[in-house]
């Protein structure tokens, strides 16, 4: 493999002329480009466009003749230039570089969302690590501002819409924008069926919501069909007709949880076509005065349904919405028919086995959702494991060991993921604190089995084991990226739906296990969640210890998943620790400790 080289001229016809008859390779040769202003000058509003090509001054010169480029101040054109280049690695080039600009956040990034697959080709892990070579050369130019783990490590490039999709991930979205361009999207409410997106922990449930997000709004907004890259994936849905299907339309994206929901607005105030009010509490939904021709509900499974909510004027508002919406304070109403009631079109993203508290929608209500999509050909599976090296099968053990479900025999294997049980907390905790100086974005996590006290007197700490005292996280909002987190303990609803790299994961006291039925329960007055263990007086509904032990279950089942590179656990309950210590045992680790 021969090096690389970045050439570069201004971005005219005059120059992209000159420049193509200097070598034969300028018109017929497979490159990355990018097309930026200021970025030598530092100009963090500036625009930035990356794209593949056979012929890069033919590419420049239409490029030239786009009313959105020659508006954008353009004045710059690098070609990434390689004897070994072919179109597969270009490609994979241009989405790394697309990824990397738009995690970086310091300039806008012009490009739209045909779609790029996570492919594999020949040599492809050789020719990866040229590519960091590559973006060390534009960071010199000014192109990056952060190092690559810096931004690989940030809820914006995490959350990026500009994600490289696996293939179910892809076949997903094709089928989910025919069906919604099928079915009529002005069709009165009800008239389609639900349509429900389906996976495990790291599967990509928020990645696929925000791609389609962002596609829909490209579509949308393509009055230059001739400049979308025919090699993407979705290139056939940028058409006239499509784009005038989806003019005016009014779609938005529900996210439950309070925390996820603000990173989710970061990232769309800055994405072109896509703006922060888009990102929707169920309340939002239930009194914007106007309808929603389409919405897509992320974390769908912690959608509430009639319960005590967290203060007094929103259990208020909760009725006053029932009575607006249904013309009484109807108990059986759900924020799932608050979203029915106001959108023509939804797409549901959910796990079932990912609810947490009582006031969760019931997880019959979940399963129904999923066979009546299934019966309406509207169920899209995503199975590809993306976050956790230990894959599909780590996250089946994370599920099965936090309901006592492994037998003495069984064996499981996770090639390359750091799966570790501790006997000090104090030795986790340093662990952690090592693999972040490492890698970044380590984290303790834990069970709620302490009270908050740190949330109303600072100068107090929340959890003692062995010796150790720690506090509770003292943010709910981006809780994982703000300052002093690593020194804190974070809960549920600070890290659901979110990646880190190492995970120490506190199990504790709430959760214990039974060594005479080998199986797991739970201490209900060591478990702290108020609202996590209540009975629905409205409802009528009483919660067993059976049923409060499942949602405990799942709690710990989301922490042991959050890690990518491996997770840290300590056992508070001693006759559990024995259980997850002889499970470890007989669990093949290949990482040397």
């Amino acid at each position: 493999m021969t090096g690389f080289r970045v050439e570069r001229f201004a971005f005219s016809r005059d120059a992209a002329k000159t420049w193509g008859q200097v070598d034969p390779a300028h018109m017929n040769w497979p490159v990355v480009y990018v097309l930026d202003s200021g970025a030598t000058r530092g100009r963090r509003s500036a625009a930035v466009y990356v794209g593949e090509t056979r012929s890069a001054a033919t590419r420049v010169r239409q490029h030239l003749s786009s009313p959105s480029k020659r508006g954008a101040g353009l004045d710059t054109v690098r070609v990434v230039i390689d004897d070994s280049f072919n179109t597969s690695v270009c490609l994979d080039l241009e989405s790394h570089l697309i990824r990397w600009i738009d995690g970086d956040g310091r300039f806008s990034l012009l490009n739209s969302n045909g779609g790029i697959v996570d492919a594999d080709y020949y040599d492809r892990e050789r020719y990866r690590e040229s590519f960091r070579e590559i973006f060390e050369e534009l960071r010199r130019e000014g192109i990056f501002s952060r190092s690559i783990p810096e931004i690989e490590n940030s809820d914006l490039f995490k959350l990026s819409p500009y994600k490289a999709l696996t293939e179910d991930q892809a076949v997903a979205v094709d089928q989910i924008v025919e069906d919604l361009l099928n079915d009529r999207l002005d069709a009165r409410p009800m008239e389609h069926p639900l349509r429900v997106v389906e996976g495990h922990p790291g599967t990509g449930k928020t990645v696929v919501a925000i791609y389609i997000m962002k596609l829909l709004a490209d579509i949308r907004a393509s009055t230059d069909l001739s400049d979308v890259n025919p090699d993407t994936m979705f290139a056939d849905l940028f058409t006239a007709e499509n784009r005038d299907a989806l003019a005016g339309l009014r779609m938005g994206l529900v996210v439950p949880q309070q925390s996820l929901r603000l990173s989710i607005k970061r990232v769309f105030a800055r994405t072109r076509g896509l703006s922060a009010d888009m990102v929707l509490t169920p309340f939002e939904v239930a009194t914007t005065p106007e309808p929603f021709d389409l919405l897509l509900v992320d974390e769908a499974h912690r959608l509430s349904q009639r319960a005590n909510q967290s203060s007094g004027p929103m259990n208020k508002k909760f009725i006053d919405i029932n009575v607006t919406l249904f013309g009484e304070d109807d108990y059986s109403k759900t924020h799932l028919n608050w979203i029915l009631a106001r959108s023509r079109n939804q797409i549901l993203f959910l796990d079932a086995d990912q609810t947490v508290r009582p006031a969760d929608l019931p997880p019959e209500v979940t399963k129904q959702l999923v066979a009546d999509s299934r019966r309406h050909h509207r169920h899209y599976p995503l199975h590809s494991q993306m976050r956790v090296i230990g894959g599909q099968d780590y996250i089946t053990f994370a599920r099965r060991l936090t309901r006592g479900e492994i037998g003495l025999d069984d064996n499981f294997s996770f090639p390359e993921y750091d799966l570790r049980v501790f006997d000090d907390v104090g030795a986790m905790r340093d662990a952690i604190f090592a693999r972040d100086d490492e890698e970044g974005l380590a984290r303790l996590v834990a069970g709620y089995a302490w009270e908050w006290a740190s949330r109303k007197d600072a100068s107090t700490h929340d959890i003692e084991l062995d010796g150790v005292k720690m506090t509770w996280n003292r943010t709910i909002k981006d809780w994982i990226s703000s300052p002093g987190s690593l020194s804190e303990v974070g809960s549920i609803h600070t890290v659901q739906g979110y990646d880190l790299n190492y995970a120490g994961v506190i199990i504790g006291p709430d959760l214990r296990f039974d060594p005479e039925t080998r199986s797991v329960y739970v201490d209900r007055d060591a478990y702290k969640d108020a609202r996590g263990k209540e009975n629905n007086k409205m409802l009528k509904r009483v919660y067993s210890d059976e049923e409060i032990t499942t949602y405990i279950s799942n709690i710990y089942a989301v922490l042991l998943t959050r890690g990518i590179r491996g997770t840290y656990v300590y056992v508070c309950d001693p006759e559990l620790r024995e259980y997850v210590r002889h499970v470890f045992a007989r669990t093949v680790a290949l990482v040397e400790h």
